[in-house]
């Protein structure tokens, strides 16, 4: 019985550390930087089951306020090759293993 308590307690320090978003890579202006991670977080935590809402919640979030064509992949295990426009892009890593790509082309 001891274990599984045990294994419990290791799992939800694990979720706690791995709560917070970790920018693998941007090239975003600080501000824009700050606001789309934010949202991202946002996104992530109102759609925690729904990848696909959330990605749709940042697409128009990110066209109204920075203009149209943006896209966003959210997901775990993928890669990605993508022909952005300069300082508009943003991968990041939210609850350890969930990656979020934002980018803007036109």
């Amino acid at each position: 019985m001891a274990g599984t308590g045990e294994g419990k307690k290791e799992e939800a320090d694990y979720k706690r550390l791995h709560n917070f978003p970790l920018i693998r890579h941007t090239d975003m202006p600080d501000e824009m930087r700050i606001e789309t991670m934010e949202l991202c977080v946002s996104a992530c935590e109102t759609f925690a089951t729904n990848n696909e809402s959330a990605a749709k919640m940042i697409k128009e979030h990110m066209d109204k306020k920075f203009g149209s064509s943006w896209h966003v992949v959210i997901g775990e295990s993928f890669g990605f090759e993508v022909t952005h426009e300069l300082k508009n892009l943003l991968y990041m890593f939210f609850g350890g293993s969930l990656a979020v790509c934002v980018w803007k082309c036109s």
